[in-house]
Order: C-alpha cells, then sequence, then structure tokens
C-alpha cells in the first residue's frame, strides 16, 4: 500500500497526512521513510525551528502507521538533535542542521545563503611567528610571521563551529568588528586576493573540554574536523585552516560522478 502526497499550498502549514508518503512494498523501513521525509521538511524549512508535531498517536493515526513505528521515527530525529519531544504537546523542531556542500567557499557565506543568520565571536586575532609546522603549510621561512585567527561561528545564535586560521603576513589586516562582520574569503576576494584552489581534509573526533565549552556540547561529544589548504593563482599559500564542527548540528554535502 502506498499513500500518495499532496502539494501543499503556498503560505499553508506543513501536513504530515499530506506531505509524507510511506511505501510499504519496499524494503526501507517505515520509520526510516518517515524519519527522512520530515527531516526533509526541517532542512527545507517547512517545518521551521520552533513548529510542532502532533502527538505519536495522532501522527500514527494520520499515517495508518503503528505507534511503535512512529515513536522510532521520532526518536531517531532527536538522537540527532533536529527535535525534542515535549510531554503532552507533541513533537517540537528545535533546529535545522546546517549542510554544507565542500567547495571553495567559506563558512560565512554558505550560512548567509541559506539564511541560517551567522554570527562571530572573536577569540584570537595576533600576528605572531609561527611554528615550524605553520610556516612549512603556509610556506615561508620560520622567521616570517602569520596572521593567526580564532572564532566561533554560530548560526541562529547557536554555536557550529570554531575556526582556526593561520595566513602569511600582511594579506588582510582585519580588525575584530571585520571578522564579525564578515567572512574570511570576502576580506581575502575585497584585498585582491585570488583563491583558486584547496586542498581539504574531513575527519571526526571528541570534543575536548576546552571546545565543548565554547560550542555547548558535552565533553567528549562528536566533533567534525576540516584541515584546509587555499592556493591563489600562482599556487601560493593564502590560508590554511583547522575547524571543529558539532556533529550534531551540521553536516557536508558531497556529489559524485561515475565515469562519462
Amino acid at each position: 500500500m502506498t499513500t500518495t502526497k499532496h502539494h501543499r499550498s503556498a503560505g499553508s502549514p506543513w501536513d504530515p497526512a499530506t506531505q509524507i508518503s510511506v511505501d510499504h512494498r519496499t524494503p526501507v523501513p517505515l520509520y526510516y521513510q518517515v524519519a527522512s521525509q520530515i527531516e526533509e521538511a526541517i532542512d527545507s524549512g517547512a517545518l521551521p525551528v520552533g513548529a510542532r508535531l502532533d502527538n505519536e498517536v495522532d501522527l500514527a493515526t494520520q499515517l495508518g502507521l503503528s505507534r511503535p513505528t512512529i515513536r522510532q521515527a521520532i526518536g531517531s530525529l532527536v538522537d540527532k538533535g533536529l527535535v525534542v519531544r515535549k510531554r503532552g504537546a507533541g513533537t517540537q523542531v528545535v533546529f535545522n542542521r546546517v549542510k554544507r556542500s565542500l567547495e571553495l567557499s567559506s563558512l560565512f557565506d554558505d550560512l548567509s545563503r541559506i539564511d541560517q543568520q551567522p554570527s562571530t565571536r572573536v577569540l584570537v586575532n595576533e600576528v605572531i611567528t609561527p611554528s615550524a609546522e605553520i610556516a612549512h603549510i603556509l610556506g615561508i621561512s620560520e622567521r616570517d610571521k602569520a596572521l593567526h585567527l580564532k572564532r566561533v561561528r554560530s548560526a541562529r545564535g547557536e554555536p557550529i563551529a570554531q575556526l582556526q586560521n593561520y595566513l602569511p603576513a600582511g594579506l588582510i589586516e582585519p580588525t575584530d568588528e571585520l571578522l564579525e562582520e564578515h567572512g574570511l574569503y570576502q576580506l581575502l576576494r575585497a584585498a585582491g586576493v585570488q583563491l583558486h584552489a584547496a586542498q581539504q581534509t574531513i575527519g571526526a573526533r571528541v570534543a575536548a573540554e576546552a571546545e565543548a565549552d565554547l560550542l555547548d556540547e558535552p565533553t567528549g561529544a562528536a566533533l567534525l574536523t576540516m584541515e584546509r589548504t587555499t592556493y591563489d593563482q600562482a599556487g601560493k599559500v593564502v590560508e590554511y585552516g583547522a575547524h571543529v564542527y558539532r556533529a550534531s548540528r551540521y553536516s557536508f554535502d558531497l556529489s559524485l560522478r561515475g565515469d562519462t
């Protein structure tokens, strides 16, 4: 049996009875079908932060499914940090997780593009004598200077990433105010730096106590990590970044192509 999904009219509230479709003939678990469609609605903004879903009994009745199936679907969304259960009031959306494509853009630009209202807290903005490792990455002498930046980036008032960058000194000389109002790549481009290519590595680890405090996560929570070295058209390094992201609030999207 397949429940048909109907399109909602513009401006009408998101209705699970007409917006969720389940197909009993496929091997995909019913709870997963329901959860993925609710998550899609959260990501698209059809279910904004603060929106409420009906309680499990009502949802099960509307969708013609069992209550355990609905409970499992909602539980998977709770585990991802997208919704919370409210006793007597159903389920409430608490955050739309930020999904970011892997491309040569800054987090500030990406958050602005999807209306996540980015804000920045500057922790470090200083010119330093770099370590041998950082000097090697930047392609400069250990006697040269480097700009060291450390910031916490938030989306809609909630911290999602700790950003740490090193740049050869002299490319830009940003004030804290500029760093709060603009992304790093915006400032580099405004200074005439042409960003041409980057080498990027993504990983994962658990949060140390200091990171957990900054990102409003418990110590030991899962973090995504990203290291990126960015080059200009002449092949010179213009910045090296070592960032950590809350896995509960952030993910990377990758597009893969087969042979053509």
